[in-house]
């Protein structure tokens, strides 16, 4: 019966996607009619949002069970590892010299941005960085109070820990040294 548990999560996944399309695209309806008062069009826009975040962690739950349960195939693609850590969120700031690397390019982007997300969330600080330099990326800072979630210690942070699950089957290495998390692709 455990053996099931990661289909379970697979499953459920898979069938709250329909409800969430439905709650997200009568709220992009609402919101494209043009005909919502501005608190009304506000809340929806609210609902539109969530529906948005809700469907990330989906993918984040799916993607740990299917490593979970040993059927996740990472789609490899080449990339700089410049662009890797590359994030649309302003608090997350980006320096160094890349190089070209193959590896899931959507994953390992979405667990670098989510580490930076828990270093930020958990610090608490205004922004932290990462610091490219060829294979080896570093984001600093990273407190003590944001380490043990950034490390997985604490499991309080899905992208974190489904990021970190991702690096490792992808054979890069993670450690916080001090205020600094070093991944080495």
């Amino acid at each position: 019966m455990a053996d099931d548990f990661p289909r379970l999560v697979s499953l459920a996944c898979h069938d709250l996607r329909t409800p969430l399309a439905t709650v997200f695209g009568f709220a992009r309806t609402l919101t494209r009619s043009g005909e919502l008062d501005e608190r009304t069009a506000r809340f929806v826009g609210m609902i539109e949002e969530a529906s948005t975040q809700m469907a990330s962690m989906l993918d984040d739950l799916s993607t740990a069970a299917r490593i979970e349960a040993g059927r996740w195939e990472p789609t490899r693609g080449e990339v700089d590892t410049l662009e890797l850590v590359r994030s649309d969120e302003g608090r997350v700031a980006v320096s160094g010299i890349g190089v070209v690397v193959e590896t899931d390019v959507e994953a390992v982007s979405r667990a670098f941005d989510a580490l930076a997300l828990a270093a930020v969330r958990y610090g608490p600080v205004d922004q932290v960085a990462w610091s490219v330099d060829g294979r080896l990326l570093e984001l600093s800072p990273v407190t003590s109070a944001a380490g043990p979630v950034v490390i997985g210690i604490e499991t309080r942070d899905l992208g974190a820990l489904v990021g970190l699950r991702v690096l490792a089957q992808l054979e890069a290495t993670v450690e916080l040294d001090g205020g600094t998390l070093r991944v080495a692709l």
